[in-house]
């Protein structure tokens, strides 16, 4: 006879996916997913799992099972997960259920990933967000060639955002003018959707404050590893993230790939950051080490900074005051620019990848119209 004190079953919930460019409408699902049960469990496909179904990935598959590890709502990562999810992966893993957006994932053969699940009753939809993908996110990054990327614009000039939407276009079709499937980023957050990815944690007295900052532009495991570092240092972690506009006049061309929202709600969706700045200041300010959490420490890679846009060091202050520490970068360390260096290397390849996914992305559109449409016709 169960008793008022007896435990709940906790309610454990599997996802799958390739989490390739993790972004923050991967950590939206995540979030989602977490928030309709206890413990989440989440299975990352293989490099050849994905490139037999779907084609190559950007991401290394060892960089995208630490990327999906540092996310605060994942409690375990299952690597080189089946691609059509199976229950006998779930009950491996004691899961419930199995939680996906409300799109089409299909085979290379065309079969619905889920349908399995489905048939069994242990699936949940979770809503997929908008305006935000890996097709996407590698379109943006095909408009760049090896010049481009490396030549600095003059100030306020050049942002991705200043881009027309129809030259973005063309990367995701391999050529044609009229498909969206690529687009300028106008995504932006509602004060709800940034509550709901931050803690709303403040520091405890006598918490050791550390304050970093940054672009975060396509957050990638070099960021994740040293906020891990960057944390380690102290109690509590502060993020600084500078504006599309400071980030462009610092660094020019088509910098910054992704605006300042999405790279908010990404940097929130670390397990090590405790709070973030939005549209921190380039140079470490007065305001920002006392007027909103009383900073203890500074901290910065061991690679150089870049001066601000009047060439002082964006450090001064922290130097000055004897808080500033650089901490190593680890090896080989993922950066920015070279996950856009392999997509300009294998150009041909990725931009293959945009056409394919176009002309899937096309086909389940039509295949779900026809399956409305029987509806209609059955009711």
């Amino acid at each position: 006879m169960s008793t008022a004190t007896e435990k709940r079953k906790p309610i454990r919930i599997w996802v799958d996916g390739c989490f390739d460019l993790m972004h923050f409408g991967h950590f939206n699902a995540l979030r989602q997913a977490k928030a309709m049960g206890d413990y989440l469990v989440v299975g990352v496909h293989s490099d050849a799992e994905i490139e037999k179904n779907k084609g190559p990935t950007v991401m290394k598959e060892d960089e995208r099972y630490a990327a999906v590890a540092a996310c605060k709502w994942v409690d375990e990562v299952v690597p080189n997960a089946p691609y059509l999810t199976s229950l006998e992966w779930m009950d491996k893993y004691n899961c419930d259920f199995c939680v996906h957006g409300d799109d089409i994932t299909t085979m290379a053969d065309g079969t619905d990933c889920y349908q399995v699940v489905k048939d069994a009753g242990r699936y949940r939809e979770c809503k997929r967000t908008q305006d935000i993908s890996t097709t996407e996110l590698v379109g943006r990054m095909l408009l760049m060639t090896k010049d481009h990327h490396k030549r600095r614009g003059s100030v306020g000039t050049s942002s991705i955002s200043t881009v027309n939407t129809a030259e973005l276009g063309t990367f995701s079709t391999g050529g044609s003018k009229s498909s969206s499937d690529t687009k300028v980023s106008h995504f932006l957050p509602t004060s709800r959707k940034i509550v709901q990815f931050s803690e709303g944690r403040e520091p405890n007295a006598g918490d050791k404050v550390v304050y970093v900052d940054g672009t975060f532009d396509l957050f990638h495991t070099g960021h994740i590893e040293f906020l891990k570092r960057a944390k380690q240092m102290g109690d509590y972690l502060l993020v600084g993230i500078h504006d599309d506009q400071t980030v462009n006049a610092i660094k020019g061309v088509n910098y910054p790939l992704m605006n300042l929202h999405e790279r908010v709600l990404s940097v929130l969706a670390c397990r090590y950051v405790d709070e973030v700045v939005i549209g921190a200041p380039f140079s470490v300010s007065d305001q920002v080490l006392e007027k909103v959490y009383k900073v203890d420490l500074v901290i910065h890679g061991n690679t150089p900074s870049l001066n601000d846009t009047d060439g002082e060091d964006p450090y001064k202050l922290a130097k000055e005051r004897n808080i500033y520490l650089e901490i190593d970068n680890p090896q080989n360390s993922v950066t920015t620019e070279s996950i856009i260096e392999r997509i300009i290397t294998h150009r041909k390849i990725f931009e293959e990848r945009q056409r394919r996914k176009a002309q899937k992305a096309a086909l389940e559109r039509e295949a779900e119209l026809a399956e409305k449409a029987a509806k209609v016709t059955e009711q």
